[in-house]
């Protein structure tokens, strides 16, 4: 980890002491998200309710400019202007990625699969269809014994993926199942969910220091 991603970290925690206890699992998600990104690969998030909006802020984040700019490479751009007339507004505009997929936003996936198969492997289906060894699933439940989404993380260790757990204090089912699980010290949904705000944050931070600084 660059000495600029660590300091992200440590200033998260400075800000928001409470976290102080999942200082070692956010830098363990961290680095893990490092090595995939840096192989090519992919990460793919997945919560209900709430989560469910902090997997599409998630991606936004990701997928775009956070704080930093990401333009294209010198190389990409010069292609652009060859193919294409529109290529200078294209490499003006285009901006480097994370690859990051919500499951949440597939509705009429999760129609169809909910009403002709099982509504609860909806998101398991998708990581099923989605996933390849050495991606991501970013597990998000307040509880951590969210069916739907520990369906989920036990088919990406079928895929060979690695699962990052975001959580309250219990844990729950996912504590079991993830290779990381972040514990924000908090039970009450609407408290977890305050803490996980700062917890994706930092990591999407970190990310793009890693990536584009």
């Amino acid at each position: 980890m660059k000495p600029s991603s660590q300091a992200i970290i440590d200033e998260y925690i400075a800000r928001y002491p409470s976290l102080l206890s999942c200082k070692a699992s956010i830098c363990s998600a961290a680095n893990l998200l490092f090595t995939a990104f840096y192989s090519g690969k992919k990460l793919l998030i997945c919560g209900n309710g709430g989560s469910a909006s902090d997997s599409l802020h998630i991606v936004g984040e990701l997928m775009k400019s956070f704080t930093l700019p990401r333009p294209i490479s010198p190389t990409e751009a010069t292609f652009l202007h060859k193919i294409s007339s529109n290529g200078a507004f294209l490499a003006a505009h285009l901006q480097q990625a994370l690859p990051a997929i919500a499951l949440v936003e597939e509705t009429s996936l999760h129609t169809a699969y909910a009403n002709d198969v099982a509504p609860q492997l909806c998101f398991a289906q998708q990581v099923y269809g989605y996933g390849n060894p050495g991606d991501v699933l970013l597990c998000i439940s307040t509880s951590g014994n969210s069916e739907n989404v520990v369906y989920a993380a036990e088919t990406a260790k079928l895929k060979q993926m690695q699962t990052i757990a975001l959580t309250g204090s219990c844990g729950g089912r996912l504590f079991q199942t993830a290779d990381i699980c972040i514990e924000v010290p908090a039970k009450k949904t609407h408290e977890v969910q305050e803490f996980h705000l700062p917890v994706y944050h930092c990591l999407c931070l970190v990310l793009e220091h890693e990536f584009f600084a």
